[in-house]
């Protein structure tokens, strides 16, 4: 594998999410390297995202704006993006009270990129309060709606901005669809004429691309494609119920690079210990680790952020559910030495140390998973003191790039060496 700072490279979270992609995103794209990074592409996800960035003294949670705005890289928006105009606008604003000039310049969105609406968001938190306890674990933001509607109707889309009469058709229709759900509840939706003229607000700011623009961005330099929450989250590898309505394993992003032709370097991100914010099995949780999580917080869809000793038995399923990666990024390396690490579960057929992959879209055999992960009771190791050298052996994979600290300084490359490796394989 050649340097991570010569090539395409994917980031992609190989746990429930909030490993570290966005610092990660930011590291490479802040770091000198002799091809420069011509834009951040966002592959999955929408507005849902949380990726937390401290650098030059600056802090911000970048949810669809790409994590190297603070190094002035360009984001692009791919057709795999749910787009939410409202909260992109808002967060183009704190960007800008934090120095970035004219956030809006650096942003390119393509057209085919399906939209979220106030009216997706509002069914979405009308579905999950009514689940009670058996909620799924959403964060509220409308993610699960808007790809669930695209599947059997003429949603709404970015270039549609650009269209008013068209818009304004396609919104009349979503809003009746959703009528009998949202009601006039605290957040049914805005009056379909105010949102088309706020979408057309919108399309002016925003510079809304064709096919074309990611072939032009990559003959210009390095892409690195930033991916949202993480692979346990997966809408077809992930544990049914508790999943995204997204593809979070790189499938997304090589299709993508496929349109011009390219390969990337596949960067799984980590951390020494395991979280998951929200509901669903999480066999190494323990609510007795005192670690300092000042940028997770409990959400009032998602529910509580949960922390657990380290767990190389879903890693290991991460890293086959990506179709193998290339490289990890290690972070937290300053976690508590009372974190410990699962050799293994305790099940009621006997010890498991690796969990299987099913078919792809095999529902059945995830909801499975599911079940084994709800009963699975861990058995814990101390976790080494050579934390990096411990997780190559559970992986096989080099670690490329760990870190210590929340801050872009606390970040440093471990290996840049060549190998003999195919990128992205």
């Amino acid at each position: 594998m050649n340097s991570l700072l010569d090539g395409h490279v994917v980031v992609v979270d190989l746990g429930f999410g909030d490993a570290g992609k966005g610092a990660t995103v930011d590291w490479l794209c802040a770091a000198p390297a002799p091809v420069p990074v011509s834009a951040v592409v966002r592959f999955n996800g929408g507005a849902q995202a949380a990726h937390t960035v401290i650098a030059d003294g600056r802090c911000h949670t970048f949810a669809q704006f790409g994590s190297g705005t603070f190094a002035d890289v360009p984001t692009l928006l791919s057709r795999y993006m749910l787009v939410e105009p409202i909260a992109l606008a808002a967060e183009a604003r704190r960007l800008s009270d934090l120095g970035v000039a004219n956030p809006l310049r650096l942003l390119r969105v393509d057209g085919r990129a399906l939209l979220t609406t106030p009216i997706h968001i509002a069914a979405n938190r009308a579905r999950e309060a009514a689940r009670g306890a058996a909620r799924h674990g959403s964060c509220g933001r409308g993610i699960g709606e808007t790809a669930r509607y695209a599947l059997e109707h003429d949603a709404p889309r970015v270039a549609d901005c650009l269209r008013p009469a068209v818009l304004e058709r396609k919104l009349d229709l979503l809003a009746a669809w959703y009528a009998d759900l949202i009601g006039d509840g605290p957040y049914g939706h805005e009056p379909v004429a105010a949102l088309v003229a706020a979408y057309r607000e919108f399309a002016a700011a925003v510079r809304i691309v064709g096919p074309g623009e990611l072939a032009a961005l990559a003959a210009r330099g390095r892409l690195i494609f930033e991916g949202a929450q993480g692979v346990l989250l997966d809408e077809w590898r992930g544990f049914h119920p508790h999943t995204t309505w997204s593809t979070v394993e790189p499938s997304g992003a090589r299709a993508v690079l496929a349109e011009i032709g390219a390969t990337a370097h596949i960067l799984g991100v980590t951390r020494t210990y395991a979280t998951r914010h929200g509901a669903g099995p999480f066999p190494t949780e323990d609510a007795a680790l005192e670690i300092a999580e000042p940028h997770n917080v409990d959400g009032p869809y998602q529910g509580p952020f949960r922390v657990g000793h380290a767990d190389p038995i879903l890693l290991r399923y991460a890293v086959a559910a990506c179709g193998g990666i290339d490289g990890l990024a290690l972070t937290h390396l300053d976690a508590p030495d009372t974190v410990r690490a699962a050799t293994g579960y305790r099940t009621p057929t006997g010890i498991r140390t690796d969990l299987p992959l099913g078919r792809w879209r095999d529902l059945s055999h995830q909801s499975l998973l599911t079940e084994v992960l709800r009963t699975a009771e861990p058995v814990l190791a101390d976790l080494p003191a050579d934390r990096v050298g411990w997780l190559e052996k559970q992986t096989g994979v080099p670690v490329l790039l760990v870190s210590d600290g929340p801050d872009r300084t606390d970040r440093r490359a471990r290996i840049l060496a060549e190998s003999s490796t195919e990128p992205g394989h």
